[in-house]
């Protein structure tokens, strides 16, 4: 994967196979409108803590039942807030593939600066640095300034854990259905990258997601290479994300992961069927 360029609110990833993927930055209003919707989940989530609390100690006054509380009491509602304000954006982005419910609704993504999906560890990193970004008022004013000054338009978060946000662009690349819609002939075993060695765990994979592979490596020579690479980057990052495989970057790329993926998997299971 070479190094990224990047150029007015475009980012341009050159992939293994030399075919550059062009990535639209998120844009300053949507980042703010999808963090806005995230934060008023936070307050609700809360306000409804706050409501429940006052339920179950049926006591109406709270701020002095919170005085008067045993200390094992405090403590739980205090990791429960912290789970809430700091947890709240790593963990949606964790499990939603770089997504929060307000980046899912704006259609934002949260990539690696090599256009791989983010792990645990920097979508931790790039959340607990938030409060650098809103420490100072007024709200979000440091990340602002570093939006503005970074050319790939980071916040500090995104500076130190190597990320960026993006919009998703799925009119770039053709629609599943319309790839996938007819049968065909042509042999999805067919090798013509390099094999990608790796190391992980299939046995988590659906048949679902082996059928997408399959198709995609059948149908793929019907496409132009810059679709292609689109569409192979759209399948293999789920599995990426899921699978975690352990390769080398260097010979890595993403059409001979998807053959040699689908190629163990039926080998596997040629046996267990």
């Amino acid at each position: 994967m070479s190094a990224v360029i990047t150029s007015d609110d475009i980012l341009v990833i050159e992939t293994p196979e030399r075919v550059p993927l062009h990535f639209a930055l998120a844009s300053i209003g949507n980042r703010f409108i999808a963090c806005a919707i995230d934060h008023t989940i936070q307050i609700l989530a809360l306000i409804a803590l706050t409501i429940f609390f006052a339920i179950i100690t049926d006591v109406p006054n709270i701020s002095s039942r919170l005085m008067n509380a045993p200390k094992w009491v405090i403590a739980l509602l205090v990791v429960i807030q912290f789970v809430i304000i700091n947890g709240y954006f790593a963990v949606f982005e964790w499990v939603w593939r770089g997504q929060t419910p307000g980046k899912r609704w704006l259609k934002l993504r949260v990539i690696r600066e090599d256009g791989r999906p983010i792990s645990f560890f920097e979508a931790m990193i790039r959340n607990l640095l938030r409060v650098v970004d809103i420490i100072f008022p007024p709200f979000y004013s440091i990340g602002l300034i570093s939006v503005f000054a970074s050319s790939r338009d980071q916040r500090i978060g995104d500076l130190v854990a190597g990320t960026v946000v993006v919009r998703e662009r799925e009119a770039e690349a053709p629609a599943f259905a319309e790839v996938f819609a007819s049968p065909v002939s042509d042999a999805a075993l067919r090798r013509t990258f390099a094999p990608v060695l790796f190391t992980a765990d299939l046995n988590s994979l659906t048949e679902q997601e082996i059928t997408v592979v399959e198709s995609f490596l059948r149908r793929r020579w019907e496409l132009r290479d810059y679709p292609r690479q689109w569409m192979a980057w759209r399948v293999a990052m789920p599995i990426l994300f899921k699978l975690r495989p352990q390769y080398n970057l260097a010979t890595f790329t993403y059409e001979g992961f998807l053959e040699e993926l689908l190629h163990r998997y039926r080998e596997k299971h040629r046996f267990v069927d």
